[in-house]
């Protein structure tokens, strides 16, 4: 599918050079979403005010409250925030889910659980069925995973969308419009094959070529499936925005 025209502008947070929006940014592009990057990790400022009309948080290799090392993260979470109290629509990936978690109320943990890296085997639970972004999805959905960190409860109220065997809350809504997951649908298995293989090994994990592997067999239908997921979100920014 060509690109089309794009007819809003989501505000992007990355946190780290390896951490970008990935084969979202020609996702989101054809179905009219163009994406205003902030590398908030390079020193590059975030507004006060959140004026686009969505939010996407990346993945990265902090807590939602790490703001030693990292200290745009209050930044970051204030806009959250904003997006949150206006309806505005979010979606956070891995890190990013993680703060949408914490910062609707709901409890994250550093090193917490089992290790998740490669390509994994998602559950699709029964209340996906009515959400606008995961209704239809295969009921066992691949995705790649890269976390030691873990959300270890939702906020009240919150839809919890898709779960896993080793970290139970993978996806999550919290109120009409603002999503959050802990894997990374914007990454390719030719990511994978770029890892640390000590950090890998360091967790008792594969080798970046065995994950790399499992990656690549497991990516042309996880990748129908994240465009999907990218293609729903767009229609829901830009379809609010022409109202």
């Amino acid at each position: 599918m060509s690109a089309t025209s794009t007819t809003a502008t989501a505000l992007v947070v990355q946190h780290g050079p390896g951490g970008g929006l990935g084969r979202w940014t020609g996702w989101l592009e054809e179905r009219g979403l163009a994406a205003d990057v902030v590398r908030a990790h390079e020193g590059a400022a975030l507004p006060d005010r959140l004026e686009h009309p969505a939010l996407i948080v990346l993945g990265g290799g902090y807590l939602p409250d790490d703001d030693v090392r990292a200290p745009w993260l209050p930044a970051t979470r204030a806009l959250v925030r904003q997006a949150l109290a206006a309806r505005t629509p979010v979606f956070g990936i891995c890190l990013g889910g993680q703060m949408l978690a914490q910062v609707a109320g709901g409890e994250v943990r550093g090193r917490h659980g089992t290790p998740e890296f490669g390509s994994t085997r998602l559950d699709l639970r029964p209340e996906a069925a009515d959400d606008p972004l995961f209704h239809g999805l295969p009921a066992r959905p691949r995705a790649i995973e890269n976390h030691v960190d873990a959300i270890t409860a939702l906020p009240p109220g919150a839809h919890w969308l898709v779960g896993g065997e080793d970290c139970p809350y993978q996806a999550f809504r919290v109120g009409p419009s603002a999503w959050g997951v802990q894997f990374h649908p914007e990454t390719t298995a030719g990511t994978v094959r770029r890892w640390d293989a000590g950090r890998l090994a360091g967790h008792g994990a594969p080798t970046p070529e065995v994950l790399y592997g499992r990656a690549l067999e497991d990516e042309p239908a996880a990748t129908v499936t994240w465009r999907t997921v990218a293609h729903r979100f767009a229609d829901v920014v830009t379809s609010a925005d022409r109202a």
